[in-house]
């Protein structure tokens, strides 16, 4: 009997599993995640960091334990990582593969990245916009190529590391364009525009999804703004974000943030880019202010409408005790973060 009872079971089992695999239709595949909103950047320029680790300078945390700078900033809540290049500087810091470098351990510890080439071998800013040694005496057609072939190459070795940063910079702080005199926008604003639109092309060639940022300071001043990006845009150059730097003091903070808001506005509404201040910094004597400062500007890149505030990055916050002379850092002059930092926290 007991045999029979298998031999029935059996095909009672096979009966059921048929009328399982007719009847039943197959599984559905998993739902499509909802679209989710891409986290506001809140980060920091750390450029400075191989060559100070070089030198012996230490980082420590609030507990007065020393530990990884870019560990010290995540925790504050710090989700991005900015970083110069450099074409050819006499040192080699900030040069294509001291970038690398970096831009490897940012990317292993989960920071989004932003690349900035200043196309120069030393600082480009409002008041110094450098050709490299080596692009002397290059016509506007030749700097264009060198332009294209610099950022191209830069980029193309990130990628082969496994490395796409979010956000790249045609330019630092280009108020009045770069590459001078070739370059300088208010002599010849057409040449910049090509500029630009040189290093917009190699981008995209190399990372179609990253975005190109456009970058000037005094991110209160809508005048400049407006004569920069009419002009960029009458002449044909591309760009998907508006770059901004801000570095009020604690006496005036309030009225340029929302000098700086007003701006933002405009951008957005007058050619429809996203916004992102990719620079702040108050003299780390200020912590307090600087807290302050910080935490109102993000609420107010945040309010920015359709989500076309991108972020808040502080410059070389780890500089401290007068480091390169640098006085607007955010660590105390024993390397500890002070309270402006904790303005990144969510």
């Amino acid at each position: 009997m007991c045999k029979i009872y298998k031999v029935i079971g059996l095909a009672l089992l096979v009966v059921l599993t048929s009328c399982k695999k007719n009847n039943i239709p197959t599984e559905e595949p998993e739902p499509e995640p909802p679209v989710q909103e891409t986290a506001f950047a809140k980060g920091a320029d750390v450029s400075w960091i191989t060559e100070m680790e070089a030198s012996g300078v230490k980082f420590y945390n609030n507990a007065d334990t020393e530990q990884n700078l870019l560990q010290i900033l995540k925790d504050k809540g710090m989700n991005s990582i900015r970083l110069r290049v450099w074409v050819n500087p006499a040192d080699g810091w900030s040069n294509p593969s001291d970038v690398l470098n970096k831009a490897k351990r940012a990317k292993d510890m989960g920071f989004r990245l932003m690349i900035d080439f200043h196309y120069s071998d030393s600082w480009a800013d409002p008041g110094q916009q450098t050709k490299p040694a080596a692009w002397q005496g290059q016509n506007i057609t030749g700097l264009k190529t060198s332009v294209y072939n610099h950022t191209k190459e830069v980029l193309t070795s990130l990628k082969n590391n496994g490395i796409t940063p979010e956000w790249v910079q045609v330019g630092n702080e280009t108020n009045n364009g770069m590459l001078w005199e070739e370059g300088k926008a208010s002599v010849n604003m057409k040449n910049f525009a090509e500029l630009v639109l040189s290093g917009y092309n190699a981008l995209k060639e190399v990372s179609p999804s990253s975005k190109v940022i456009v970058h000037l300071s005094n991110g209160y001043d809508n005048s400049l703004f407006r004569w920069m990006f009419d002009g960029l845009k009458n002449n044909g150059a591309q760009w998907d974000v508006i770059g901004m730097s801000l570095y009020p003091t604690a006496s005036d903070w309030q009225a340029k943030n929302n000098q700086c808001l007003s701006n933002m506005n405009d951008m957005v509404a007058r050619y429809g880019k996203e916004v992102m201040i990719t620079e702040v910094g108050m003299p780390m004597s200020e912590a307090t202010a600087a807290k302050a400062f910080i935490s109102d500007l993000i609420t107010k890149v945040k309010s920015l409408p359709n989500q076309k505030g991108l972020g808040v990055l502080y410059w070389e916050p780890q500089a401290y005790n007068g480091w390169k002379g640098y006085r607007l850092g955010a660590f105390d002059d024993s390397g500890r973060p002070t309270v402006a930092l904790d303005a990144f926290k969510d």
